[in-house]
C-alpha cells in the first residue's frame, strides 16, 4: 500500500473503480449530515471512513496466538545476540543518505 493509513488518496492516484451501496433513509440521512460536519463529499466522507475502518480491520489481523512452548521459542530467538552484517549496514545508510 503505498498512501499512508488514514490519507486520501493522492491527487496522482485515479479513482477507476465504483463501489454502489445500498442504505436505509436514516443512513443516509445521517451519512450526508456528517460529510456535510467533515466538509467533505459524501463520497469522499464514506470512502475515507470505508478506509479507515478496512485499515483496522485488517491490522487487527496481526495478533496472534501461541501456546507456551511457541511462545518459549520466539522469545528465545527474540533474545539471541544481533549479528552485525556489514553489507545490511551500508545498505540502510545509503538509503538514510
Amino acid at each position: 500500500m503505498s498512501e499512508q493509513p488514514n490519507q486520501p488518496p493522492s491527487d496522482s492516484q485515479a479513482r477507476d473503480h465504483r463501489l454502489s451501496i445500498r442504505t436505509s433513509s436514516r443512513q443516509d440521512d445521517l451519512i450526508k449530515a456528517a460529510a456535510q460536519a467533515s466538509n467533505k463529499t459524501v463520497s469522499d466522507f464514506v470512502l475515507d471512513s470505508a478506509s479507515v475502518a478496512a485499515e483496522n480491520v485488517l491490522m487487527d489481523r496481526r495478533l496472534f496466538v501461541a501456546n507456551e512452548a511457541e511462545w518459549d521459542q520466539l522469545n528465545a530467538l527474540l533474545d539471541r545476540p544481533a549479528v552485525f552484517k556489514p553489507r545490511l549496514a551500508a545498505s540502510l545508510k545509503s538509503v538514510a543518505e
